[in-house]
């Protein structure tokens, strides 16, 4: 391995050092509690040094956030291929974001902490354009099969989104641990209200 080479693992490998840092910091103190001052002493680095790899705190939290809607996408993906139907793939889909919330505190709180993204934030953030995708690309599908295949799918995504985060936001906020039986069933309720309204419409 040459020199360039070596300096340039180094450098990666200090930066996922930071970023490990942090992490243990958002989950011991929540995100509130990140600060460049604490993640240099946990990693026993000066300030200076941080800024090397990272602008500003922000830019740490923009990382996490790509992460985040990379695991997502991913998550929604994979659930989506499981089915052949746009209704099963879109109830799937619903599924899997709840659980992914749950699962992913942290991760999410980040992701959606001032709601649902404007549509300038997706286009900075690729990672969360590519989760959006999935849905989009889903309710465009089950549109072309329904009674009125010209009905206006952004619309009908930002319907769907709001039902799953409203739902997931209020869980949240009610109560620390993971939703029981019954909020399961009025996500079903609500989700299947969707679906047959959008394919039936």
């Amino acid at each position: 391995m040459g020199i360039a080479e070596r300096k340039q693992r180094q450098k990666e490998e200090f930066r996922a050092s930071i970023l490990e840092a942090a992490w243990l910091q958002v989950l011991a103190d929540g995100w509130q509690s990140l600060s460049i001052r604490k993640i240099a002493d946990a990693i026993e680095y000066s300030i200076p040094v941080i800024y090397n790899h990272f602008e500003n705190k922000e830019a740490i939290l923009t990382e996490f956030t790509r992460e985040g809607f990379s695991k997502l996408a991913a998550t929604l993906q994979k659930e989506k291929e499981k089915h052949k139907e746009p209704a099963a793939q879109l109830e799937a889909i619903a599924h899997a974001y709840w659980e992914f919330a749950f699962a992913n505190k942290e991760y999410y709180q980040l992701m959606f902490g001032l709601g649902i993204p404007a549509c300038d934030q997706v286009n900075k953030i690729s990672e969360m354009k590519t989760m959006t995708t999935v849905m989009i690309s889903t309710i465009q599908d089950a549109i072309a099969i329904s009674r009125h295949p010209d009905a206006d799918y952004f619309l009908k995504y930002h319907t769907f989104f709001s039902i799953l985060h409203g739902l997931v936001s209020i869980k949240m906020i009610e109560q620390s641990g993971k939703p029981d039986a019954k909020s399961k069933m009025v996500l079903q309720d609500a989700v299947s209200g969707f679906i047959t309204a959008l394919i039936a419409q």
